[in-house]
């Protein structure tokens, strides 16, 4: 048996970092839009033990990759011997990696949802959230297809209904050719304490801005408080955000860690127009996508 599934990215609509944790965590908020970008994993059944493939050769594919480590994960929580019943995986890699996109996680989410399908459902739904948490903060946001507000280190999703503001809308995203290290970013906080110690409850006023339906008023409220180290090492992605800005994207914003930007703008033509310009002012290295929400 074989099966293949899409996996997608994110974007952050807001991450605050509200202080640094005992446990060397960072609690923060953040409203999370899933993206209609996908990877695509393909996963069997057959042969012995787990191996897993890539179609970019710098993903390494043993223990340190994210989909390996979830698979391990699945099989050991579903008393799955690795001799007895081997698992093959295959990962077509389109999502730029280190781009505050989600990608790996998104990959090690659909892992875990991939081969509980393909043995049949061992695992609840309830069973598989904790699984992902151990595995990455941003990892149980993609055991669900919404729009969510997600708490504590990220781990705490709470699944939210397509938000009105973004109904028409699209995204533009533009990656530099350079990644940012999330441990990096997290770390680089020290140096900005507004940044790292954020006004609690601006996850939850832009959801309620979001459910509005006024786009513009939103977007005024978008905001990632790792910009902050970031923009200051790679002043680009501020020139970036304010081209955008001045040529009609409604919002502008770094996702996550960082280093994609992305515009919202209200319609597939309008988007289409706003990459023309970039790529026309910045040139043709960066990588552009455009996707409705």
């Amino acid at each position: 048996m074989t099966l293949t599934i899409p996996s997608g990215c994110k974007v952050n609509l807001l991450l605050n970092i509200l202080g640094k944790r005992a446990d060397g965590f960072h609690e923060l908020e953040t409203v999370m839009q899933p993206v209609a970008l996908h990877d695509e994993l393909t996963f069997a059944r057959g042969g012995s033990g787990l191996q897993l493939t890539c179609s970019n050769p710098a993903l390494p594919v043993d223990s340190t990759n994210l989909v390996h480590r979830a698979a391990t994960a699945f099989l050991e929580a579903a008393h799955i011997a690795d001799g007895a019943d081997g698992v093959s995986i295959h990962l077509a890699k389109n999502i730029p990696m280190a781009a505050g996109l989600g990608g790996g996680s998104g990959n090690a989410a659909t892992t875990l949802l991939g081969l509980n399908e393909l043995f049949g459902k061992p695992l609840s739904t309830e069973q598989l959230f904790p699984i992902a948490a151990r595995l990455g903060s941003d990892i149980p946001f993609f055991l669900q297809q919404q729009p969510a507000l997600a708490l504590g280190r990220g781990e705490q999703v709470e699944s939210l209904a397509p938000f009105a503001a973004l109904r028409g809308a699209w995204i533009l995203l533009i990656h530099p050719g350079f990644g940012i290290s999330t441990p990096w970013a997290y770390q680089s906080l020290a140096k900005f304490s507004s940044a790292l110690s954020g006004t609690p409850g601006r996850a939850q006023a832009l959801v309620a801005l979001l459910q509005t339906g006024d786009l513009g008023a939103a977007g005024a409220a978008f905001y990632n408080s790792l910009e902050a180290p970031a923009l200051h090492k790679h002043p680009i992605l501020a020139l970036y955000q304010e081209f955008l800005r001045a040529n009609g994207a409604d919002a502008a914003l770094m996702s996550g860690s960082g280093s994609t930007t992305f515009a919202l703008v209200r319609g597939e033509s309008a988007a289409a127009v706003l990459c023309e310009k970039f790529l026309a002012k910045f040139g043709s290295a960066n990588w552009t996508a455009i996707a409705p929400l």
